[in-house]
């Protein structure tokens, strides 16, 4: 049994291993068929695209072609719509040309025609110029015979009648300048009046920002000064004001811009020297009452004030401003004072002008009323003075004299200018307000080299505290007349050029000398 198992075992294998090689022959065979099949249908495929796209770019030749030649006819169809449209353009043009042409040579030929009847007409007029002159020398020679004088003669004749006639003329005119000047020499003199009101002299108040407070002993200065610095820190904020304390021998400085509060420090730490008591609370306490009675004082200062110069009926806030400005300063010179002096000066120039008095002293006294609160509000002193005066109605006289004082809008009346004139005077005159020495010298110098860079001047000389400037003229250079002129160009230079209170006066002066010498 194992025997034909074996047996049919190497049958299969033999089998296998023959009919191997003849199945995959035959596999090639048959794989090499379907090949053949599937190139042959490509190549048909192919063929057939191929054909396909020939015929389509012969057809998008064709359209291409006609859609070029459309394109070509349509260009050439604008090409000849454009050149008919240039050469009817041209045409016209052409006929204008012409059309110019035809006017200009009738022009030409109407030109020629008038210059030959101008050349005529000229000759004409040159025969009856001749003809003329011929008979006027004629005329002149009869009339020569007839007057029995020259040309010449004549000549002095007419002029000797003219001068007579102007003689005249002149001599009624200086009477006409002379009557006028009669009716103008009321006006003349109040001027001068109100010219000399500007030599008054009047006390000088210079006030600085620091006081000094004289302590009994050095040993005070511990006292004030605290443990730690306390009492010192207190006084400082209570009153705003710095207090110095230094090497100084039984001195304490009191420094601040504020006129008032250096005032309630003053009265406040003399209070606390001569008590002896210097702690916090007392410190406050003191300057309490330091500010009341500050209070008080600048009341009673602005009633003494207004009482000095006859103002009365005005408002107890005005009043208190008005005292107020005893510790306010302004270029050394006391605002209060300032207020006083203006009014003084305005009421005495209103009673030589006619004007009402008692409202032109009452302007001059408000005038500088907001430099009272200037530190505190803001803006020009000047519109805070309308503000306050208008708040506590004042009249429109008295608001406009402090609007214009300084011509920042036009006064309306005679008293607002004599405010104006007022205030000049009163800060302009000598020793009312401080200069540093360096503002006064630049100032001076400033002035001359003004003055000498004027032509003909010889040399210049700032005087009387740079309020006049006298200058020397070259005689040979500058004439009397041209010397007027001068002086006002100069002044008119200086207005320019420079800042100073006040006027400053221009003196030209011309000196001519003949020097010889007896031997």
């Amino acid at each position: 049994m194992l025997k034909i198992i074996v047996i049919a075992i190497a049958a299969v294998i033999v089998f296998a291993i023959i009919a191997l090689p003849i199945t995959w022959k035959a596999a090639i065979a048959q794989k090499t068929k379907e090949d053949a099949e599937t190139i042959g249908t490509a190549e048909d495929k192919a063929r057939g695209i191929i054909d396909d796209a020939i015929k389509t770019a012969e057809t998008k030749k064709r359209e291409s072609l006609l859609e070029v030649k459309e394109q070509s006819l349509a260009a050439k169809n604008e090409v000849d719509r454009e050149i008919k449209e240039r050469r009817a353009e041209i045409s016209k043009q052409e006929r204008r040309i012409q059309s110019k042409e035809d006017t200009l040579d009738r022009k030409t030929d109407a030109m020629e025609k008038r210059e030959a009847d101008y050349a005529a007409k000229e000759t004409e007029l040159k025969k009856k110029q001749q003809k003329t002159d011929q008979l006027h020398d004629e005329a002149l020679a009869e009339l020569q015979r007839i007057s029995g004088m020259t040309t010449e003669e004549a000549k002095d004749f007419l002029l000797k009648k003219i001068q007579d006639e102007v003689k005249v003329d002149v001599a009624k005119l200086y009477r006409e300048l002379v009557e006028k000047a009669k009716d103008e020499a009321e006006k003349k003199a109040q001027e001068y009046v109100v010219n000399s009101i500007q030599r008054c002299a009047v006390d000088h108040v210079a006030e600085s920002t620091i006081s000094v407070v004289q302590l009994p002993s050095d040993e005070m200065k511990g006292r004030i000064i605290g443990r730690e610095g306390r009492n010192i820190r207190t006084l400082e904020t209570a009153t705003g004001i710095d207090l110095i304390i230094d090497d100084t021998p039984e001195a304490v400085v009191l420094s601040g811009f504020d006129p008032v509060r250096r005032e309630i420090a003053r009265i406040a730490l003399e209070k606390l020297i001569v008590d002896g008591r210097i702690h916090p609370a007392r410190i406050e306490e003191m300057v309490e009452k330091a500010r009341k009675e500050v209070e008080a004082r600048m009341r009673e200062d602005g009633e003494n004030a207004a009482f000095e110069v006859g103002v009365h009926n005005l408002h107890p806030e005005l009043v208190k401003l008005l005292g107020r400005m005893r510790y306010r300063t302004s270029y050394g010179q006391n605002a209060l004072k300032h207020s006083i002096e203006v009014a003084q000066l305005t009421g005495l120039m209103a009673g030589e002008c006619g004007c009402d008095v008692r409202l032109a002293k009452r302007a001059g006294l408000l005038h500088d009323i907001g430099k009272s609160i200037d530190h505190e509000v803001e803006g020009s002193h000047v519109q805070i003075g309308a503000d306050l005066c208008r708040k506590y109605k004042e009249g429109e006289t008295v608001i406009n004299a402090v609007e214009s004082h300084h011509g920042d809008v036009e006064p309306t009346s005679l008293i607002a200018c004599l405010v104006q004139a007022a205030d000049a005077i009163s800060a302009a005159r000598p020793g009312a307000r401080r200069e540093t020495l360096d503002t006064y010298t630049n100032r001076l110098k400033q002035l001359e080299d003004i003055t000498n860079g004027f032509k003909g001047v010889e040399k210049s000389f700032a005087i009387q505290a740079g309020r006049e400037v006298r200058i020397m003229v070259i005689p040979e250079q500058v004439n009397d007349s041209e010397m007027i002129l001068l002086a006002r160009d100069i002044a008119k230079q200086i207005e320019a050029q420079l800042e100073y209170p006040g006027q400053i006066k221009v003196s030209v002066i011309r000196e001519s000398r003949a020097v010889d010498y007896a031997k």
